[in-house]
Order: structure tokens, then C-alpha cells, then sequence
């Protein structure tokens, strides 16, 4: 009598592990493939924060103590709710000086191997500290800065539970430099085709995409910043300065950190991730439009005279690389 039951039972679990198999081939085979041979990587959808220093450093990055007037704060120049930037050429700092070269934003700038157009700060810390004692930037002294915040018992409290006390140039650039670190734009439409998804950007933008690749454009433009992470001549291809006819100090480049020829019109290559709210471009703030940037840099970079089109099909592809920022992500 139990040999029936036996088999009845063999059959139906035989038949509930081929359809559980059958289901979860069928679930596996729908999941989407990442492209995991492309030249530029997604940005990570959570990082590890530390909570604590990153409210710390939301308040100071808005703070205008900094400032020798108490007027200006680092959101004054890089506004995160407008991709990192102020939208100007060049930004006003204290007593309305203009500065010398355009705003980078900081958005993604946790990615970047090296801070400022010509790569002087090594990190997101030196980088926080630079404006503060600038003259045309905030103006302010270190000494001044210390005093206004230590007389300020919310901030005497958070750097006693977080520094020990020291409120000083290196601890303020920590507690930002933490703070900017939550500034990341996620989950754009190439990312998400980069991790499988066909039908997170478009045609054009694909065509944009296998012309950026076509063209040379990734030779620089690549990574998870899409830039970022290395230093370039401006006019690799045909000299941008002689043509551009200007006699600035900045022009120079990074050779103003090195005093070596070689580095003579180099800067740090930007990322891409914002570009297409980011105008105007260039480090300088010369060029008002995306599609006139995308042409200095296919002629005087990579030699290249591009159409009408191919320019059209280049900014939807860099349009699909702006992602969103998700204020206190973790």
C-alpha cells in the first residue's frame, strides 16, 4: 500500500523542482545583462557616509562665516540644486571681485583624481580649504574663521563630538569634503542601459554614444565621471591658443602648479556626467552652448569637422548622462 503513495509523492516533488527549475531559468534569462566591456562605468547607486560629518558639512558649505564679510558661502558659486554651478562665466566673490576662471561644479567631484581646472588640490579636503583665505574668493583669515565658529556653541558641539574639539582649516575641509561627497547624480538613462536596460536612452543617443566612441571622445571621457581622472592639453590636435588670441595667466594651465613646459595649456579633464546643464564651458566660461563646445573639441582636439547631425546626435548622448541627486543619499 505505501509503494502507490511513495511514487505519487516522488512525482509530485519531482514535478514542483522541474517547474521551481523551469520558473527560475525563465526569471533569470528576463533579467537584464549588464554591458560590462564599455569604456565608462556607472555611478555606484549607495556609498558608505558618515552621517554625522555630512550634516556637519551641509552647514558649512552653506555657511557665510567663511567669508570675510559673511556674505559668501561655497553654495554661493556651486549651487547643487542647479547642478553644482552658479550658471556664470565667472563667479562674483567677496566685495564683488570677479573671479579668474569658471566654477567647476561639484557634483561627482568625489570621482575626480584631482581638484581645480589645473589639478593644485589633491582632494576634495585641500580643495574645500582654497576659497576660504582667496582674496577674490570668500576673503576671509583661517584665524577669523575659527574664532567665529568657536564662539558659535551649535558648532563648538558638533566638532567637540566629531574632532575632538579642533576646529581648524583641516577639520572644516573633512567635514565638507564629506558633505561633498553625497553630491552624486544616480541612475541616469545611459547608466541604466549600462546596466542592461535597452530602452533607458534613446537611438539618437545611442548613435551619440557610438560617435563619442567612434570619434576618439573616450580617449579622455571615460571612468565613472566620464572624465575626471586625467590631465589633457587643450589643442591636442591644433593649437587652441594661438587662434583663440588671449593673454591670460589661467590660459596657462596647470603649468602655473608645475613651471614644467610640458604642462604649458593642461588642465584636468571634466567630467561629463552634468554637462548639459553646465554652460557656459570651458575653463574660462568662453563657450555658451553645448553644441559650440562639442565642435572646438572635435576640431582642436580631435580634428575632426563634424555635421550638423553627428553634433545633434553627440549632445542627446550627453544629455543621457545626467542622473539625479538625491539630497543625503547613502
Amino acid at each position: 500500500m505505501l509503494k502507490p503513495v511513495r511514487t505519487a509523492l516522488t512525482t509530485f516533488f519531482l514535478a514542483v523542482i522541474l517547474f521551481a527549475s523551469q520558473s527560475y531559468a525563465q526569471n533569470v534569462s528576463t533579467q537584464p545583462v549588464a554591458r560590462s566591456n564599455e569604456p565608462i562605468l556607472p555611478i555606484p547607486l549607495r556609498h558608505e557616509v558618515d552621517e554625522d560629518k555630512v550634516a556637519l558639512g551641509d552647514r558649512l558649505f552653506h555657511e557665510t562665516l567663511l567669508s570675510g564679510d559673511n556674505t559668501i558661502s561655497c553654495a554661493s558659486c556651486h549651487n547643487v540644486n542647479n547642478f553644482g554651478v552658479d550658471g556664470t562665466k565667472i563667479s562674483t566673490g567677496i566685495d564683488g571681485k570677479e573671479g579668474t576662471v569658471n566654477a567647476p561644479t561639484v557634483m561627482n567631484s568625489r570621482f575626480n583624481f584631482a581638484q581645480f581646472w589645473d589639478g593644485r588640490a589633491a582632494d576634495l579636503t585641500e580643495q574645500a580649504k582654497g576659497p576660504v583665505t582667496n582674496p577674490i574668493e570668500m576673503g576671509s583669515a583661517w584665524e577669523d574663521v575659527i574664532e567665529k565658529l568657536t564662539n558659535d556653541p551649535s558648532y563648538s558641539e558638533a566638532f567637540q563630538a566629531l574632532y575632538d574639539g579642533e576646529i581648524s582649516p583641516d577639520t572644516i575641509g573633512d567635514a565638507i569634503k564629506h558633505y561633498e561627497y553625497t553630491l552624486i547624480t544616480v541612475n541616469s538613462p545611459f547608466d541604466q542601459y549600462l546596466r542592461g536596460y535597452d530602452d533607458a536612452i534613446t537611438e539618437q543617443q545611442k548613435r551619440g554614444y557610438s560617435l563619442f566612441k567612434e570619434f576618439g571622445c573616450v580617449a579622455c571621457h571615460q571612468g565613472v565621471n566620464v572624465g575626471g581622472n586625467m590631465y589633457q592639453r587643450m589643442g591636442a590636435f591644433i593649437p587652441y591658443f594661438n587662434e583663440k588670441n588671449t593673454d591670460s595667466q589661467d590660459d596657462l594651465g596647470r603649468f602655473n602648479v608645475t613651471q614644467h613646459k610640458d604642462d604649458l595649456h593642461v588642465f584636468k579633464v571634466p567630467s561629463l556626467r552634468v554637462a548639459a546643464h553646465t554652460a557656459p564651458y570651458f575653463h574660462d566660461g568662453s563657450v555658451q552652448t553645448l553644441e559650440e563646445a562639442i565642435n572646438i573639441m572635435a576640431r582642436y582636439q580631435l580634428g575632426y569637422t563634424i555635421s550638423k547631425q553627428e553634433n545633434l546626435d553627440l549632445q542627446a548622448f550627453i544629455k543621457s548622462l545626467s542622473g539625479e541627486y538625491r539630497k543625503g543619499m547613502q
